[in-house]
């Protein structure tokens, strides 16, 4: 048995004058219903709350992004989760709501609550159905897209694959479009395919391939295969598991040495970090190489910002550039006080420090 993620975007579950599209959700939960007759775990992450909400209210004076998000979310999350509990209830499959927020990832006690009651839905057979909470979410507090919330589900819930639908097969040497572009079926880990990425959204998502690509290179090197196919293929879901030498996709191969839990946290955690350390040329060489090291006060340089133990920090090389991020094992104004000095405390222990 596996367990996979299946994240399900705007463009696949939206037709053309932005209404739900029936058919394919339908279409999916056959899939899903299938996969999970087989013996797989299933979560899911699913797009559609504004398309559900966009049909059913007329805004009575003109809104901006943001309130005409929360307003068609609001009224649409109801709608979207009642037509997949219809849909999943025909086979009996009985799903359950998982809205959240940016900022539950950012604590790690809520981060482990999180996981902990997500674990014990699918422990209990339960299909957990997860979005973003639009209501309670602002611009600069809000996922890219589905598509970066699906990799913290991913990574969250230790899911064997993650399949991300698109409205194309894969990614592609260049547009899609054009016959001269193929499809890349398979990126190895390491390998950076961010050059062939046509930097463009569509439809009615808040990402594009970018993003997509972006969250599959990471999530791959935490240990999770991630496959990118169009979701209106007949049969995707199921053939992606069990023929995928029959489908176009891409797959980025995960990685061999998978991260532990705690560092897979730390991984997604840099939009949180409270705070930056400057170090020394000599420490980032240490840090970026193959040893298992810790971040000592010697080689820092500089601290900036203010932070409590057990906060996201930022790293950062003489030259500017973002070496990782780590769970500061001190706080701020002692990190200050150690600054340069040998034989202290690590500010950063190896076990809680993420090298990019």
């Amino acid at each position: 048995m596996s367990r996979i993620v299946v994240k399900v975007g705007s463009n696949v579950l939206t037709r053309r004058d932005g209404m739900p599209d029936v058919t394919n959700m339908s279409a999916l939960v056959d899939q899903i219903a299938s996969l999970r007759e087989s013996g797989h775990e299933v979560v899911l992450v699913s797009s559609g709350a504004v398309a559900c909400g966009r049909g059913a209210v007329t805004p009575r004076k003109e809104l901006d992004a943001v309130a005409s998000r929360q307003l068609y979310s609001s009224v649409g999350q109801i709608r979207l989760i009642n037509l997949y509990n219809q849909l999943f209830g025909a086979y009996g499959i009985v799903v359950g709501q998982v809205l959240t927020q940016k900022e539950n990832f950012a604590s790690r006690t809520s981060y482990l609550n999180q996981r902990a009651c997500m674990l014990t839905m699918l422990d209990n057979g339960v299909i957990p159905i997860v979005n973003e909470n639009d209501t309670a979410s602002l611009t600069e507090l809000m996922f890219t897209d589905n598509d970066e919330l699906s990799g913290l589900i991913a990574t969250m819930t230790d899911a064997d694959t993650l399949i991300i639908l698109s409205n194309v097969d894969g990614i592609f040497t260049g547009s899609p479009s054009d016959p001269d572009s193929h499809l890349i079926e398979r990126v190895e880990p390491g390998r950076d395919v961010s050059e062939y990425v046509v930097a463009a959204k569509s439809g009615f998502g808040r990402g594009g391939m970018g993003t997509k690509c972006g969250i599959a290179s990471k999530v791959a090197a935490e240990g999770v295969a991630v496959l990118i196919a169009r979701g209106n293929r007949p049969g995707i879901l199921v053939d992606l598991i069990e023929h995928p030498e029959t489908v176009p996709h891409t797959l980025f191969e995960p990685s061999a040495a998978p991260l532990s839990n705690i560092k897979r946290w730390i991984a997604h955690s840099g939009s949180f970090a409270k705070g930056i350390v400057r170090v020394n040329a000599r420490a980032a060489d240490v840090l970026v190489s193959d040893r298992a090291v810790s971040l000592l006060p010697v080689g820092i340089t500089a601290v900036e910002g203010e932070w409590e133990e057990g906060d996201i920090i930022s790293i950062i090389g003489p030259d500017g550039r973002h070496i990782g991020i780590g769970r500061a094992a001190m706080a701020s104004a002692e990190a200050q006080v150690s600054t340069g000095k040998r034989g202290q405390r690590p500010l950063v222990h190896y076990d809680y420090l993420y090298i990019e």
